[in-house]
């Protein structure tokens, strides 16, 4: 069936993003905030494996923690980047938000806590930042005012939603375990997981700020992973994909496209988001990248490739 052409040129138009210098700001407090929705969830939910009760979900207006049981009855979090609110909704109908706007993450903190408390949803959560290097400020000791440029956000949401649907994409061609597309608010960044179905060696942690069980809970078994930072974790918007453990010859295979490379530094994969931006089919361009890398592990790893993929 022939495609509908300008549906195709539609899904082809990638989002620019400001220079990680000009929103930098934004991005970093905007990451602070997340991790205390993130925290909220976190503290509502049951135990489920690698830590998935943990991340939020891209949505049609932003990130979301989908919905999360509460004695008082379940509610959901929002962080709706079309119209720049904290949303909190209750299955009761009743609501409450506050604007995104400069602010510090202690009057963040405060706010997010005070909705809960007007909904009957109140919630302790532990204060601190995970997964950053020292020093790290308690949430309701960080002061400091913070700039909120509502557009770089904005495009960063819209970004995200293309990589979610590519994402997915990629992930419907597994029939293995795999993850569901999620946002982790840790290192501030969405991804996708494939597993071989077998153990893998403990691994030996060393996160700041996060404990080493969470790492081994998290790495308990062999996988392929792939994510986006929209400038954390590599100094510039970039995809990435690593394996866990790192097979033998994983470093040296040949990775499409051709702006792809192996980093040292981060045992990662790593493909800068304008290289997909500009490339005459993005879509493309990163599917490749995320299926070269994961056949890098899969044939390295010795994985059951019959049995675990379509």
């Amino acid at each position: 069936m022939k495609q509908n052409s300008s549906a195709s040129q539609k899904d082809y138009s990638w989002p620019e993003l400001p220079a990680l210098a000009d929103w930098q700001e934004t991005l970093e407090v905007v990451h602070l905030w997340s991790q205390i929705v993130g925290k909220i969830r976190l503290k509502n939910m049951p135990w489920i494996n690698h830590c998935w009760h943990v991340p939020l979900y891209v949505s049609a207006r932003g990130l979301s923690t989908s919905l999360i049981p509460h004695a008082s009855g379940s509610f959901e979090i929002e962080f709706n980047f079309i119209y720049h609110r904290l949303d909190i909704r209750k299955i009761d109908g009743k609501k409450a938000s506050f604007t995104l706007d400069s602010m510090s993450v202690a009057d963040f903190y405060d706010k997010t806590l005070d909705n809960l408390k007007q909904l009957n949803l109140e919630t302790e959560i532990y204060p601190m930042p995970v997964e950053l290097p020292d020093p790290i400020v308690p949430f309701p000791e960080n002061t400091q005012q913070a700039p909120y440029d509502a557009e770089a956000v904005h495009q960063f949401w819209k970004t995200l939603t293309h990589v979610q649907r590519v994402f997915t994409q990629f992930r419907s061609n597994f029939m293995g375990k795999v993850s569901p597309v999620h946002f982790f608010w840790g290192a501030f960044d969405l991804a996708v997981t494939r597993f071989s179905g077998r153990t893998a060696p403990k691994h030996p942690g060393g996160v700041p700020n996060c404990p080493d069980w969470v790492m081994e809970k998290s790495y308990s078994h062999e996988l392929s992973s792939a994510g986006f930072w929209p400038g954390t974790g590599f100094g510039e918007a970039a995809f990435y994909s690593y394996a866990y453990p790192e097979p033998e010859g994983y470093r040296d295979s040949v990775i499409k496209p051709q702006d792809a490379l192996y980093n040292e530094d981060l045992g990662d994969y790593l493909l800068p988001y304008q290289a997909v931006k500009n490339a005459s089919n993005p879509d493309e361009t990163l599917l490749d990248f995320l299926q070269t890398t994961y056949k890098a592990e899969a044939v390295n790893g010795k994985w059951d490739r019959e049995a675990l993929e379509k």
